[in-house]
């Protein structure tokens, strides 16, 4: 299984990114996905998950600015993140929680990060 995430950049406060990550390999069935991030000198902190019946969580920094999303048949998650603020700056890595085969258990896989920069 490969988790390929794409989507950052350089943006000026106020603007817009779409990260998207999309899995591959041995799929059976996906639960959860989400996004994690961390900022330099700081601790990885969750940013938003959703669950394959499409309910969405996220943390109390991003709410009413990020959105995520899902595509099932592509087996990709996307964060839509709009006005984006100088402390959104860190490295955001995806994941999610995989079923390989019908009889193995359900394990979380990451991707690798894509950086967002947001300057002020």
């Amino acid at each position: 299984v490969q988790l390929q995430a794409s989507g950052g950049g350089l943006v000026q406060a106020g603007g817009s990114l779409r990260l998207s990550c999309a899995a591959s390999g041995s799929i059976f069935s996906i639960n959860v996905m989400g996004w994690y991030r961390q900022a330099p000198g700081k601790q990885r902190e969750s940013v938003a998950d959703i669950i394959s019946g499409s309910s969405a969580n996220y943390a109390d920094p991003v709410k009413g600015r990020f959105t995520i999303s899902r595509d099932n048949a592509k087996n990709t998650v996307y964060l839509q993140t709009n006005s984006l603020k100088p402390e959104d700056t860190a490295v955001y890595h995806c994941y999610a929680v995989i079923r390989e085969y019908i009889n193995t258990p359900y394990s979380r896989w990451w991707g690798q990060g894509t950086e967002v920069t947001v300057s002020s």
